[in-house]
């Protein structure tokens, strides 16, 4: 599945959050850029990493005008443990059907010690005020994943 194309419309949709209040990506437009990213596993070593970042970094998305969603096919209680074990500070989003997941292309078959599997292919969208999308990262690193995101915000302008 491809991811969808720079420049249009970002997909919408409506998902739960660690606290089971529904979220939706038309919540933030004109208010504010999304940056949302697909992650396979809360409480994993990368994905820790990757979050951990983001909550370090609060400050710098905010000065940006920038609020993160991470989105994870995990159920909303495994969500609220994450927040709690990590200390996370932004939302964390459920989508245990993997619709969303696969709406934004970030399903496929993945490669990981030789093996093979179906999984969340680990990906950032990065959504103007306008809710079209500004950029795809499909290339990411979990330990940089927050600078990386903010370079990018800043050389596109938002």
């Amino acid at each position: 599945m491809a991811f969808p194309k720079i420049g249009n419309i970002a997909p919408a949709f409506t998902l739960l959050d660690q606290d089971g209040g529904k979220v939706s990506l038309k919540d933030y437009r004109d208010k504010s850029n999304v940056v949302l990213y697909f992650y396979p596993k809360a409480m994993t070593p990368g994905c820790t990493n990757q979050a951990c970042g983001i909550r370090d970094s609060k400050a710098a998305f905010k000065k940006a005008n920038t609020v993160v969603l991470g989105v994870s096919p995990d159920p909303v209680a495994r969500l609220g443990k994450f927040i709690d074990k990590e200390g996370l500070n932004f939302t964390l989003l459920s989508d245990e059907d993997k619709a969303v997941t696969e709406k934004y292309g970030c399903w496929g078959l993945k490669k990981f010690m030789g093996r093979e599997s179906m999984g969340v292919l680990r990906t950032t969208f990065i959504i103007g005020k306008d809710g079209r999308l500004k950029h795809v990262m499909d290339k990411v690193k979990t330990k940089s994943h927050h600078d990386d995101v903010l370079d990018l915000i800043k050389e596109l302008g938002l």
